[in-house]
């Protein structure tokens, strides 16, 4: 047994080393992964560029226009038609996983496939938002970049010896990459692939975050400049005076949140049920598009230069009212019809829209309100994607680093907290979740400690476990079963102890039948049948850790000894003592324990 003390010992330092030397490994793939992603990223965002200006202006040139002006005029009602069906035709006959925004499809092949994303995503996704973008879809290409960028992350995962823990980690690595490298907003990436895709706040996966959305950041600021994403003008927020506007804000963009969601989700099902095949959906969705462009072209494409303007309060409240409706409207017939394209530029311009609106409504009615349209169309912009996507922290801290205004935080935390209160109390999931809901999964999107991790083995263990001498004949041991004495019907597992009351075997009732099936001999002993080889754990030791090692081992008890002296048994941990540690947690969670006032009542 002290052996078996020395042997834990040299165990946990091996496991230890080995565990830092996978994460200094992981975090060199990391680096890898964020200037690939940032490469990418740029690529993407080139293509689109070309393929917009090729198509809406007839010239050759790598930056993303402003489509509003384009020179197509009637035609430009066909052009996202065509592309639509371009669209249709790759998910056909390419992979059906192009379809959506992006996000969605990144958290399903984490839950599903072990981390695995095929190589044809990562070739397929950006080449058809890019096409689908190009011809005018509403989009962002955001989404897209991120599934792109968890695709490369993925097979690294795949060409290298890793595990599917790891595999996930160099997943996400990608994806926060993508939304680093076309946002240059780092912090928000890394928060973005902790609440949307790992649900783990640890080293082992926080490092290599850093480290992928660091490098892709530095990709974009060599590549597309050290510029912010929207040149905003500096803005008043108005606090503490503009308040109580805020919280109304928060709730009036909690409720379009829930409303944006659900339309999106109403519009996809109708698509479902036209009797024709899903190849034609995006043609047909994208030809409603170009029939809405045509009469307002402001909804056509990214869109950054209509976002930036609502920050600067470039626009009346007639073209705020516009965007909201038409581009909302855009957004549904496409992305619901089933074609690529990304989620959060068109949020992001539709919500920004709504906040400016409501500070222009509220300065109309209050005249000595003087609220500043940018200031709440930063924060609209914000909270209507945290709390349609229950990504509200992600949010919060990517408005701060695209605007870098760090009196924009106050605002920014309550409106998007108050938003989501709403989103959680009237969607059962968001915006990302609905998709994989709707097939069957469900995503737990909090995170929290395990209790496992939090209670040791003396919390839990029985401090009277049942114990048997080692001279105790074998049948008399099998009769007491029969009789179901207590002492037998207690556990599954009973300790063997010698004449000096220290721990030599452990027995369980199959032991006892095994041997009575081999060996008819009345003369064995419960010590001769029993198991010598004793996996142990110890009372200062984690509960998660015993469970690892029954799990590990197969077995469904341990006993507990004395770590100083590993033959004095002092409890027992069965898979029954292991649930009362997860009880303690629901207890903690459930059971309301009465305060001050109600026991002075009670008095």
């Amino acid at each position: 047994m002290p052996d078996r003390v020395n042997l834990d010992k040299q165990e946990i330092n091996l496991s230890v080393q080995s565990a830092n030397l996978r994460l200094v490994h992981l975090s060199i793939l990391a680096a890898v992964i964020g200037i690939i992603a940032g490469v990418v990223a740029y690529l993407l965002l080139s293509l689109i560029g070309l393929i917009s200006n090729l198509v809406f202006f007839q010239r050759i040139a790598l930056e993303i226009p402003d489509l509003q002006g384009h020179t197509l005029g009637l035609l430009v009602i066909a052009v996202p038609a065509v592309g639509g069906l371009i669209i249709g035709l790759m998910a056909k006959y390419g992979s059906p996983k192009i379809r959506g925004h992006g996000i969605p499809e990144a958290m399903e092949a984490v839950l599903t496939n072990r981390s695995r994303i095929s190589p044809s995503i990562a070739l397929l996704k950006p080449i058809s938002a890019a096409i689908a973008i190009g011809t005018g879809g509403p989009f962002g290409a955001e989404g897209p970049i991120i599934q792109t960028g968890g695709a490369f992350g993925s097979l690294v995962g795949q060409l290298i010896h890793v595990t599917a823990a790891e595999r996930k980690v160099l997943l996400a690595c990608g994806a926060a990459a993508g939304m680093a490298a076309t946002f240059s907003t780092p912090i928000a990436a890394v928060i973005l692939a902790i609440e949307l895709l790992l649900f783990e706040f640890k080293a082992r996966s926080f490092i290599p975050l850093v480290i992928a959305s660091t490098l892709a950041t530095t990709v974009h600021l060599g590549l597309m400049g050290r510029g912010p994403m929207f040149e905003v003008e500096p803005l008043d927020f108005g606090i503490p005076n503009a308040l109580p506007f805020y919280i109304t804000l928060g709730l009036l963009c909690g409720v379009f949140a829930v409303g944006f969601s659900k339309a999106l989700y109403w519009v996809e099902d109708q698509f479902e049920r036209l009797p024709i095949d899903s190849m034609w959906w995006p043609a047909i969705g994208s030809l409603m598009l170009g029939i809405i462009g045509f009469f307002v072209p402001r909804v056509l494409g990214v869109g950054y230069e209509t976002i930036s303007g609502i920050l600067n309060n470039e626009f009346p409240i007639g073209i705020l009212l516009g965007i909201v409706v038409f581009k909302s409207l855009a957004l549904y017939l496409t992305l619901g019809s089933g074609t690529s394209g990304g989620l959060l530029a068109p949020t992001f311009m539709v919500g920004a829209a709504l906040g400016a609106m409501f500070a222009m409504l509220v300065n109309t009615i209050i005249p000595g309100a003087n609220l500043s349209p940018g200031a709440f169309a930063l924060v609209g912009m914000a909270s209507v994607f945290g709390a349609a996507s229950r990504a509200t922290f992600t949010f919060i801290i990517f408005a701060f680093e695209i605007t870098r205004d760090y009196n924009a935080i106050l605002p920014l935390m309550l409106v998007c907290v108050i938003a989501d209160l709403v989103a959680l109390r009237f969607m059962r999931n968001s915006i990302m979740t609905e998709k994989l809901a709707r097939r069957g999964l469900r995503i737990h999107q909090d995170y929290e400690t395990d209790v496992m991790q939090q209670v040791i083995v003396s919390e839990v263990m029985d401090r009277n476990p049942p114990k048997i001498a080692s001279t105790m004949p074998l049948t008399e041991l099998a009769d007491r079963i029969a009789r179901g004495d207590p002492l037998t019907t207690h556990r599954q597992g009973i300790s063997i102890v010698d004449e000096e009351g220290q721990l030599v075997a452990i027995i369980t009732r199959g032991d006892v039948l095994r041997a009575l099936e081999q060996n008819d001999d009345s003369a064995m002993t419960v010590l001769d049948a029993g198991n010598r080889t004793l996996l142990v754990t110890y009372p200062d030791e984690l509960v998660h850790d015993a469970l690892s090692k029954m799990l590990q081992n197969d077995v469904g008890r341990l006993p507990v000894v004395d770590r100083n002296n590993p033959r004095q048994l002092v409890g027992y941990l069965g898979r029954a003592d292991i649930l009362e540690a997860r009880l303690k947690r629901l207890n903690e969670e459930n059971v309301r324990e009465p305060g001050w006032l109600q026991r002075e009542r009670q008095k």
